[in-house]
Formats: structure tokens, sequence, C-alpha cells
């Protein structure tokens, strides 16, 4: 599981910096797996991997970030009318996950990145919203849906905010640098959250030495988290450097397989 768990962190990196994703939709269906080896429970396993890879992605997201930021590439005014929504959504979504079951944030993470897919694979320029960033109600209404959905999928936002700010005639260079910066206000007070939807849980299961400190703190595996940072912190800057090497349509087309095979695997899970 070390090894596995230390390979998975180097993937989530690449892909982080890559994509902007924070790194979650890759943690999130790999701590499945690996916690289903270990015996968690279907009640609380869903909800351990997105508190967890919200952990893991405080440091990707501010590592990924800063490197695209040094590229020049970050809209910053974005993220500025965001900050306030998109914390507030976070924080309210992390209280749905203290009574949610396990299957609503299958559910959500089959639904957006569906979404996601389809407009990257099959998109047009002319499937538009507009041709500029609407105004600041609405951004803020945006910003709130990624927070909540976020929190939710246990994503740093990348997905929605590279979806949003594309139909909104952003290129995607763009979109996917300026979602790194929402990795840092979803992925801390969202681990927060986690911790504290978590901590009953844990005592209701007492015989799931994955939940029991000193291996977790409430919904965030302490034994993941230490194990994804290394080598996700290493890679994401590489990722970030190779995004901006990418055309326009290979990284669209990249992205929008990564995010069907997440698509797939957690529908498949839905189903069985």
């Amino acid at each position: 599981m070390a090894v596995a768990l230390l390979l998975a962190g180097a993937l989530t990196g690449l892909l982080a910096g890559v994509f902007g994703v924070g790194g979650g939709a890759v943690a999130v269906p790999i701590l499945y797996e690996l916690f289903r080896l270990v015996g968690v429970p279907e009640e609380v396993r869903m909800p351990l991997c997105v508190g967890t890879s919200l952990a893991i992605i405080i440091p990707t997201s501010i590592r990924s970030f800063n490197a695209h930021r040094a590229k020049g590439a970050v809209d910053m005014s974005i993220l500025r009318v965001w900050a306030v929504p998109v914390v507030v959504g976070v924080v309210m979504g992390s209280l749905v996950a203290r009574h949610a079951p396990a299957d609503l944030f299958k559910a959500v993470f089959v639904a957006v990145a569906g979404i996601s897919a389809v407009r990257l694979l099959f998109g047009k320029d002319t499937w538009r919203l507009g041709l500029d960033m609407p105004g600041k109600a609405v951004m803020v209404v945006y910003g709130w849906v990624i927070g909540v959905l976020s929190a939710l999928m246990g994503i740093g936002g990348g997905q929605l905010s590279n979806l949003f700010m594309t139909f909104y005639n952003r290129p995607i260079h763009q979109a996917v640098a300026t979602s790194s910066g929402l990795g840092i206000l979803i992925s801390i007070p969202g681990a927060i959250g986690y911790v504290y939807a978590g901590w009953p849980r844990a005592a209701q299961f007492p015989d799931v030495v994955a939940l029991q400190p000193p291996l977790a703190l409430g919904y965030i595996s302490l034994v993941g988290f230490l194990l994804f940072i290394p080598t996700s912190t290493w890679l994401a800057p590489v990722g970030a450097r190779l995004a901006h090497r990418l055309s326009k349509r290979r990284l669209e087309v990249a992205f929008g397989l990564f995010l069907l095979l997440v698509c797939a695997r957690f529908a498949a899970s839905l189903l069985v």
C-alpha cells in the first residue's frame, strides 16, 4: 500500500500541474480502491477518500498555482471575486458531508466529470454562454456552486472552473492556470470541514483502524496524506511546465479523456 500511495501521489501531482485540477479526481478513485482493500466499510469509505483528497490537494495546489502564476497565466481578478463564495460553498458542502450517503459523493463525481468530458471532447467554439465573463452577481453564484460541489467531490475545483471559464470564451491554458488557484481556496477549509464531519463517525466504527487516531483525523487519513505529499508536490511543477508546451486541442482532449475515465469508474460502482 505504501508503494501504491507513493506512485499515486506522483501521478496526482503530475496531473494537477497539467490540468490544474488539484489532483483530487485522481486521488479519490485511487484511495477508494486502497481503502476497499484494507476493509474500510462502504458507509464511510467515500467520504474518507474525499476528505483525504482535500488534505492532499493543499500542498499540491500551492505548488501548481505558483508554477502557473510564474508564467503569468493566472487571472487574479477572477480568483478575487470567487474567494468568499467559494469558501462559503466549501463550508456548506462539508456540513452536508456529515450526513450524506456514500452514493451522493459518487453521483456528484459522475455528473460533473461527465459534463466536463463531453464539453472538452465534443464541444465546439459555438458552445458558449458568452464572449466575456459575466457580472459579479453571477460570478458569486458560480463560485458558491463550485465550492459546494468541490467539497462533495474532494477536488480542487479545476473541473468545474475549467468548464465554466471555457464556456465564457477563456483559453484553456488560462482556465487551467486560474483553476489551480482555486485548489488553495477549496482544500484548506474543506479539509478542516471533513475533520469535523468525520470525527463522530470514527466513534461509530471503533474496529476500523483506518478511521482511528493517530492514523486518521475525522475523514482525513493521515497515512494517505503523508505518503501522497512527497511525490505529488515534487511533480506538480513538472506538470505545469508540460501544460504550457501542449497545444490547446491536445490539452482539451487529454483532460476530457481523463475525466471520462473517472466518470466511468464511479458510474460502474453506483450500478454494482
